[in-house]
């Protein structure tokens, strides 16, 4: 040490003093001058069953974290759609940590994948040992280019909800049900003209051709596909057309065992109370709807597997889905990626979220939960949890494609024409009507073939 500097620091020099009497006046100016509380971690969930799910777990994370304050909001879905989006293209803030539905999350993955603004969690989950653990077809949709952008929130395997109470008045024995034409064989009886004017008034599918959802859900469980791994447009694509047109045959003609109750609406839900639809394709989280808004079908209704389209096929699809995502703006990533994974992987949290809405865990440690066991009353005690278990390994794959809602649509949009078309020449044979599915299939391909070929970072070779 320098001579000069130990005479400073010398016990008792004039050195030591000016040294104590900076150190006082630092500390005196800490002190006069406030400094701004750290900002509360920015939580966004559009669905208020899911508030008041996590309320409890949160005000226990902040009360062992009072470095990493977590403030939750519930926002409307569009808004958050519109907020997210329009935060992402102009770099104006958006929340650390958000729910995110899968209609919203393909919009944000349009551009390169350096500049999509969730953070990119592939990584994390490989290094810490996650991946193993999630249900592996749940990461489809939050997975855009081989980059995982998303934590799933569900699985939402589908099942067949029926009228169980029609079905054993009728001394029916759904367990001759395997496959689509099983279920409308065995069904047949209770397909009826109730009021005698000579017209069916009772159907046997809650299904129509505009509705662009269940054409989904069924065009995946039967190996279909409008986009394929790449993400690249492929309505054409050997074997969709087979499947529009026996579709088709569901909806008009000789073969007609469909019609449409929109679940969304009290009409809709009082068709379904009121018998005039048996069968209704529901994910986990339309049971819990179910439970929650029509408590007028409580032991009236059971649920099986989804009829598949062939003997040993899959016997469930999928329908919607939420991630938790992480932006890539926020200040504290690494507090936002512990509670991500304090919220998601809880046992509590899966075991509430089932108890209040149905929906099961897609994290394959949580399945051994007890509660999926409990036997249900609305559904004839069924242990409904554990027969959405036994079938979330099957769901198939969906695609993170951001013109995944456009092309549903479109999807639906061709249904609709070949049902139009089987009407006005009076076709209800599935075999003479593929040709025509295949021209609409066809003029699909080339409108979206040349619509994603306008966004140079999809249409580029993966």
């Amino acid at each position: 040490m320098p001579a000069r500097l130990r005479r400073l620091l010398t016990f008792g020099s004039p050195g030591v003093a000016l040294i104590a009497l900076l150190a006082a006046a630092a500390a005196l100016i800490l002190w006069l001058v406030p400094v701004a509380p750290r900002e509360p971690t920015q939580f966004w969930i559009f669905a208020k069953q899911h508030q008041a799910v996590y309320r409890d777990l949160l005000v226990r994370w902040n009360r062992a974290h009072p470095g990493g304050h977590v403030e939750m909001s519930l926002v409307n879905g569009a808004v958050l759609d519109q907020r997210l989006l329009s935060g992402f293209l102009t770099g104006t803030p958006v929340a650390d940590v958000m729910e995110v539905e899968r209609s919203i999350a393909g919009r944000a993955f349009t551009g390169p994948i350096a500049d999509v603004g969730f953070v990119d969690l592939t990584e994390r989950l490989q290094a810490e040992g996650l991946l193993d653990g999630i249900n592996r077809p749940s990461l489809s949709p939050w997975t855009s280019r081989g980059h995982i952008f998303g934590i799933p929130h569900d699985v939402h395997p589908v099942m067949l909800m029926y009228r169980a109470d029609l079905v054993e008045a009728a001394g029916i024995d759904v367990r001759q049900i395997e496959t689509w034409d099983d279920y409308f064989r065995v069904m047949a009886p209770l397909r009826q003209d109730l009021d005698g004017d000579g017209r069916v008034d009772r159907d046997l599918l809650n299904y129509s051709a505009a509705d662009p959802y269940g054409t989904e859900v069924l065009l995946l469980q039967a190996g279909g596909a409008i986009f394929d791994a790449a993400e690249r447009p492929c309505f054409d694509r050997p074997g969709n057309a087979a499947i529009l047109a026996r579709l088709a045959t569901w909806l008009t003609g000789s073969h007609r065992v469909s019609r449409f109750a929109d679940i969304n609406t009290a009409s809709g839900q009082q068709l379904i109370v009121d018998g005039l639809v048996v069968g209704v394709m529901a994910p986990d989280w339309l049971a819990g709807t179910f439970k929650q808004q029509i408590p007028g079908l409580a032991g009236k209704v059971r649920l099986m597997p989804l009829p598949a389209w062939q003997r040993g096929g899959r016997r469930t699809s999928v329908f919607g889905g939420t991630m938790l995502a992480l932006a890539k703006t926020s200040r504290t990533p690494e507090v936002n990626w512990e509670f991500a994974k304090a919220i998601y992987l809880s046992r509590e949290m899966a075991t509430a979220l089932y108890r209040s809405t149905c929906i099961i865990s897609p994290f394959k440690a949580n399945w051994s939960d007890p509660a999926y066991d409990e036997p249900d009353p609305y559904f004839r005690g069924q242990p409904v949890g554990r027969l959405y278990v036994g079938l979330a390994p099957h769901v198939p794959e969906r695609t993170s494609s951001p013109f995944n809602m456009l092309a549903t649509r479109r999807l639906a949009n061709c249904l609709t024409a070949l049902v139009a078309y089987a009407e006005d020449r009076r076709v209800d044979e599935p075999a003479a009507l593929e040709a025509e599915a295949q021209r609409q299939l066809a003029a699909a391909q080339r409108e979206f073939t040349a619509l994603i070929a306008r966004n140079v970072f999809l249409s580029a070779p993966p």
